[in-house]
């Protein structure tokens, strides 16, 4: 039996950066062009109804590959697939671009402070002529604000007038009001206290399995990951290093990079386990170190390591780009 199609496909994807100083400057330095390779040849599929998390240490381009699956940033290279259209044909159908919306890291600046609350949720409504009249349009707006858990009344209010957390609702009824299939979630719940961070996420679950949802889920927090994934990405530097079930991410880690970020996860059950920390600094995107680019801080790097760039390669359901993982030496 053959495999449903993917919601969304990205391919080889990459994005550029040009950061460099201004051209006198770089004359007077006799310096060249400086690039800053955010997002470097990352693949990922999405099945319907799924939830795909990225996760990684700041800087290493999960926020740019949020942007990217959107449209919001052009790629250097590489595509995005939705449905099985190219995602600039896509976006040029008012029809297909309403299926995808983004809710954003921080639920402060992503409201304008100008607005009234039901105006910001109906602006998806109003921008794709969802509804034919204002009666619909207010009962729309009532109905969106009871699903993620706020009052109809609340519309009046301005978002000054609610916390984080609400604010959060408020971006969630948001991207619901286009009736949207895939969600793009980048961080949603970072800028949030600890117990708002948990109500939200549970919000974000009952709304996938009531709406049928395709969610990829960008975050740094792997408790979170844990919770809300099908499978995760786990990315340095640019690139996938490990792709995987969920499950068997966190109970069976293969890339040094995964191992390292687990260590990190504090041991609440007081095991006594000896921890290895990884140690030095995330190189710069600027100018990568030639090879794996983990291996200055990779207590399993070889020659081989520091001069050829491992390609992610499947190891059952796990897909890893590692050579001590290909030669067997990663235990």
């Amino acid at each position: 039996m053959t495999e449903p199609a993917p919601l969304v496909e990205v391919r080889d994807l990459a994005r550029y950066f040009d950061v460099s100083r201004p051209i006198v400057q770089r004359l007077l330095a006799r310096e060249g062009r400086r690039i800053l390779r955010a997002v470097d040849g990352v693949s990922f599929a999405i099945a319907r109804g799924s939830t795909l998390s990225l996760v990684g240490e700041s800087g290493c381009g999960k926020s740019t590959v949020a942007r990217l699956v959107v449209g919001l940033y052009a790629p250097t290279r590489g595509e995005v697939r939705f449905d099985g259209q190219e995602l600039s044909a896509a976006r040029r159908d008012p029809r297909q671009r309403r299926r995808m919306q983004m809710i954003f890291q921080d639920p402060y600046a992503s409201l304008n402070p100008r607005w009234r609350v039901r105006d910001i949720i109906a602006e998806p409504l109003d921008a794709f002529g969802l509804l034919p009249d204002a009666a619909a349009r207010r009962d729309k707006v009532a109905e969106l604000l009871t699903q993620v858990g706020l009052s109809p009344a609340d519309g009046e209010k301005y978002p000054h007038e609610f916390s984080g957390g609400q604010r959060q609702r408020i971006s969630i009824a948001r991207a619901l009001s286009s009736n949207p299939e895939f969600l793009v979630c980048d961080e949603p719940t970072s800028a949030l206290d600890v117990s708002v961070q948990a109500q939200i996420l549970n919000l974000m679950k009952a709304l996938q399995a009531e709406l049928g949802l395709t969610f990829l889920f960008i975050s740094h927090n792997l408790a979170v990951v844990r919770q809300m994934s099908d499978r995760v990405g786990v990315m340095y530097l640019g690139r996938i290093v490990e792709l995987a079930p969920a499950e068997t991410l966190f109970t069976a880690p293969r890339h040094p990079y995964t191992r390292a970020l687990m260590e990190a996860i504090p041991d609440l059950a007081m095991t006594g386990r000896q921890r290895t920390p990884v140690g030095g600094e995330v190189p710069s995107p600027i100018s990568p170190p030639p090879g794996c680019a983990f291996h200055p801080r990779c207590p399993l790097a070889n020659g081989r390591c520091r001069a050829e760039r491992p390609e992610l390669r499947p190891y059952g359901e796990t897909a890893v780009a590692c050579h001590a993982v290909e030669e067997g030496r990663a235990g």
